[in-house]
Formats: structure tokens, sequence, C-alpha cells
């Protein structure tokens, strides 16, 4: 989400909206590695257990070892699945297709680098339960690159070992919760001062940038990688919203080439870019396995050149990201099956942002018929209290789950689908 939030202010339309647009191989099965060895351990602990139990006592089960087993079977049923790539769709470690329907959570964004906290609003059970009253089963988590790396020019409290254990702590709670965790490279370093340039006057990570930047974008995903790699249920979406073919007078040929190479193929720019092969190369080089999302040009409105441009993964895992909002070019079904309806044919596509700036459910009712069909993933923006849906993509008036109108429409779709599933969400 294109997302100029200043200091202390909350969003307005014109603030938020204002450089907005108006407008591959099949991947192949694989078994992914065990998520947690703590959970393993977690479970051979209560066996050894229940089974010392049955020894000392073969008549019948004390109320104790009832009470460990039943733990954890809740533990079990509640931890979010491993994912993994199969053909055109997600799968879970069992081979159970997974259609992920959920929210994003912003604020991980913005707050550290602008000195206002780590999160803007509560990130405990209580909004994890509101979330789950809604039957959401994913949760996008948009980041700051500085905020992680630790650079200097983010308040100390804000930053390094302070913000990661803190997105660590989110990921766990939501996993815990049985929810899919995405975290999303959302605002980065460089100076960009071209055709919709939003932070012109700063190369600090305060705004979304054309692509992300080589000297610190790379050096996030190892880390995170390094971080989250013995997880499978935390899905890596590389960068929030690329737009190279601006700084390309337009072209997209050009666009896409920097999109997947980076570096020299990046016209316009003030910085040396990370193309997405190099991000993809930079989080297998650790030894994680998770499910990687890729977002078009456009502003991830445009997948016309993702198949063709893909990059190379050696674990067959990537899955196309789109973002659609009634201001993107794209934002009619004849476009839908003509420019995306092809690439769900082929790989999972997660619609990784929809909304409306408006307090209604107009737009977003088709589309989401129109992705049920073909059993394609999607993410509301957003979930956050503190903003007006008149301004903004804004689901909820409380922490506590209220809907606005917006939300109100997005609740009640996740709720009938909930109602008609004869099956557990996972």
């Amino acid at each position: 989400m294109l997302f100029r939030v200043l200091s202390g202010e909350k969003p307005r339309c014109g603030a938020r909206w204002a450089h907005r647009d108006r407008k591959a191989d099949s991947m192949t099965p694989r078994v992914p590695i065990a998520r947690s060895a703590k959970l393993v351990g977690g479970l051979l602990c209560a066996c050894l257990l229940a089974a010392a139990g049955v020894l000392a006592q073969p008549t019948q089960p004390t109320q104790a070892s009832t009470t460990r087993a039943a733990a954890v079977s809740a533990a079990v049923s509640s931890t979010a699945p491993d994912l993994h790539v199969s053909g055109r769709e997600l799968l879970t470690a069992q081979g159970r297709r997974v259609v992920l329907r959920g929210v994003n959570r912003p604020g991980g964004e913005y707050a550290c680098v602008q000195g206002r906290g780590i999160w803007d609003g509560p990130m405990d059970q209580a909004s994890v339960t509101a979330m789950k009253s809604w039957h959401v089963n994913a949760v996008r988590v948009p980041l700051n690159e500085a905020c992680w790396n630790d650079e200097k020019y983010v308040q100390a409290q804000y930053r390094g070992a302070n913000y990661r254990r803190a997105v660590e702590a989110y990921v766990q709670l939501l996993n815990r919760n049985g929810i899919v965790a995405i975290l999303d490279l959302h605002w980065t370093d460089g100076r960009y001062t071209g055709l919709h340039a939003h932070c012109p006057s700063t190369a600090e990570a305060m705004c979304q940038k054309p692509m992300p930047d080589a000297a610190q974008a790379i050096p996030f995903w190892i880390s995170m990688a390094r971080t989250f790699k013995a997880n499978n249920a935390v899905i890596f979406d590389v960068f929030n919203e690329a737009f190279p073919e601006r700084t390309t007078g337009g072209s997209e040929a050009e666009g896409w080439r920097c999109w997947l190479r980076g570096g020299s193929f990046c016209a316009g720019l003030g910085y040396r870019a990370a193309g997405m092969q190099s991000l993809v190369t930079a989080i297998r080089s650790t030894g994680a396995r998770n499910v990687i999302l890729l977002g078009g040009l456009r502003y991830a409105d445009d997948l016309t050149g993702w198949l063709t441009h893909v990059p190379r993964d050696p674990d067959h895992n990537l899955a196309a990201s789109w973002h659609l909002y009634p201001w993107n070019l794209c934002n009619v079904q004849s476009c839908w099956n003509r420019q995306v309806a092809p690439v769900i044919a082929k790989v999972p596509v997660v619609v990784g942002e929809f909304g409306v700036a408006s307090c209604s459910d107009a737009f977003i009712n088709p589309l989401m018929r129109w992705l049920d069909a073909r059993s394609t993933s999607y993410l509301a923006w957003a979930w956050n209290a503190g903003w007006d849906c008149a301004a903004g993509p804004s689901l909820i008036t409380s922490y506590g789950g209220s809907p606005t109108a917006y939300g109100a429409g997005y609740q009640s779709h996740l709720r009938s689908l909930s109602s008609r599933r004869s099956s557990p969400a996972w």
C-alpha cells in the first residue's frame, strides 16, 4: 500500500493516495522441512511422559495424563501449517490445499522510523482473537528494513534487537493461533527523486521506493531468512510494490528487466537496486525453503511479465503477489481474465492487498467471487482502527474487531465461506 504517513498524523485522502495509479515453469512439489524442532521435541516429550504414566499405572489413565494429551492435541490443531508450492497450489505438509484469506496489519513499516514505537496499536492475544472471529487464517505484516537492520538513524529503542524480538514474538503469536504470517519488506532505503517519488528529500526508509536497495534489502532478507528458516508457516513477501517502469520512462520491457536483475538494468535511480533474483538467491543461500511471494510492476498491479521473468528458485517455491484497488489500471473483470487468470493457471497467486478508499464493499464483492471461483488467496487492507475508512481502506473501528461498512462486507464474506466449509481451515 502506498502509504505516506506523516509523523503523528493520521492518513488523509490527499496525502495517502496522491501518487496512486488511477488506474515460468510450473512449480514441482517438495517435502518441506520441519518448522519447529521445539514442537517435535515437545510432542516426543509428551509421548514419553504419557508412556511413563501407562507403565506406572496400567489400569486407567490419570487425570494429569489425560490433560497433557488434550493440551498437546490442542496445540497441534491450533498451530499454523507448514506450506509449500505444488504447481498452482499452496499445500500443507500433509498435501491439503490451502487458500489464504486474511488481513494486512500495518504499523511495523512506519511507526519505528517515525519514532512512534514499533507497532501502531495492540499486537496482543486479544487483537488476534478478534481477527480469528472474522475467520482470518493469514496476516500480512509490513516491515521496515532500517528498523530490522539496526540502522542508526532510527531511534535506538525501536531498531535492531528490540524490533526483531517484537517481529518474532508477533509471528509466534499468529502461528500459535493457527494463522500464517506473511512478512513484507515495505519501506526501504535509497534516494529517488523521479516520477512518483514519495519522499524525494531523503534516502532513509521513510516511504515506498521503486525497487529495493541492494545495500540494505539483501542483508535484510538474509537475516530474516536465517531467523525464520525453520518455520514454513512464514511466507516471505520480498518487496511490497515495485514500480521500476516509472523510472524508465514507462517502458514495460525495461521495467521487467530491472525487476528481475536490478543493478545496471535499473535506470533513473539514485541507488543500486536489488533485483528479485538477487533477493530469492539471498534467501535460499541461508537454507530457508519458505514460500516466497513476488509482486509485479506498477505497484504490484501488473503481472503480465511475471511468468516470463520469474527468478530461478532451486526449491521451486515461488508464488505471485497481486495488489488491486479501484484506481489501478487492471480494475475490471475483463482485465483479470486477460492478465491475471493465466498466472493463476500456472502458479499460486496471493492478492497481498486489496480494498477501497471509501466506506463501501461494492468493489470487493465481485472481486472476491472471481477469486473464490479460482481458489485464489487474498488479504484485505487494512486492520488498523486508527484510520478513517473514508480516507483509505480501513476494515475496523476498534481492535476488538468492530467493522467499518467496508470491513463489514469483508467480514460477512469470510464468515459465509466458513459456514459453507465442511472441513477445517487447514
